[in-house]
């Protein structure tokens, strides 16, 4: 089964190395996902850019994303941990806003790992009643997290005037990236600039707003043509190119490789 691909039960716990195959591409880029997302980081370093904004992350570090919330992370040497995928439309009340908790307490880290062990353990059973018990599950990981976050309030993702303008650019890009619509179209919806919006995402998160954009769309280039059988035509009118040669330029420039050969190559490293 694809990593991607959601199962029956809807939970998936995925470890960070098999995340991470294909490609940098598969962590790095912007993109968001429908469900909401957990990521434990156990060993390693790197940063991490949710909503706009670049943070540092370390080992014994969670970082919680809310469904639909673009985000991307870089992998630096070896990284260990695990990515918990919850259900579409789950109702155990998860937090609506991005958190990043850095944990120094060894309790603390060993009560996270045990509650994804246990989801991951379940998931992977074929036991009656095995949904209840998931959402069960589920749902003293969001109390958990709740807790964590009402005792380390430096933890969560806090916007200043600057963060709060990316992080609302991204928010419109995750909305209408499929749409052709470039950053000056983004910046007068904002309000702003086009050269205020591209400082302030680089401020935030050390890429323009033009790059941050051009990631979402390309992300989602790379995922259907590695995925799907989707002709390359259809995902260019899919995302707003207006031929299936003008997204080819745009693509080999951005890949190094043309969607066939991407395509390929991806099939063949499955």
């Amino acid at each position: 089964m694809n990593i991607l691909e959601q199962p029956e039960n809807g939970f998936r716990v995925v470890p960070l190395p098999q995340f991470s195959r294909g490609g940098r591409w598969r962590t790095e880029a912007m993109r968001s996902y429908s469900q909401h997302m957990l990521i434990w980081f156990t060993k390693g370093q790197g940063r991490i850019t949710v909503s706009g904004v670049t943070r540092g992350y370390g080992p014994h570090n969670a970082v919680f994303i809310p469904a639909g919330t673009m985000h991307g992370f870089d992998l630096i040497g070896q990284i260990f941990g695990s990515i918990v995928f919850f259900p579409d439309n789950i109702d155990i009340d998860l937090p609506t806003e991005p958190l990043h908790l850095r944990f120094r307490d060894a309790a603390r880290h060993a009560e996270l790992s045990v509650m994804v062990d246990n989801i991951q353990r379940e998931s992977e059973r074929k036991l009656s009643g095995q949904d209840r018990a998931l959402i069960h599950h589920g749902g003293l990981l969001s109390v958990w997290l709740r807790r964590q976050a009402e005792t380390m309030p430096e933890s969560e993702i806090e916007l200043d005037t600057s963060r709060r303008l990316a992080a609302a650019y991204t928010a419109l890009v995750e909305r209408d990236y499929h749409m052709s619509k470039s950053v000056a179209n983004y910046a007068r919806e904002l309000g702003v600039t086009p050269t205020h919006l591209s400082r302030v995402c680089n401020i935030a998160c050390g890429r323009p707003a033009s790059i941050l954009l051009s990631e979402r769309i390309h992300f989602e280039a790379r995922r259907l043509l590695a995925e799907t059988p989707t002709p390359v035509k259809d995902i260019a009118e899919h995302l707003g190119f207006t031929s299936a040669a003008y997204f080819t330029r745009a693509f080999q420039k951005y890949s190094g490789k043309t969607p066939t050969s991407f395509r390929k190559s991806s099939l063949s490293s499955q």
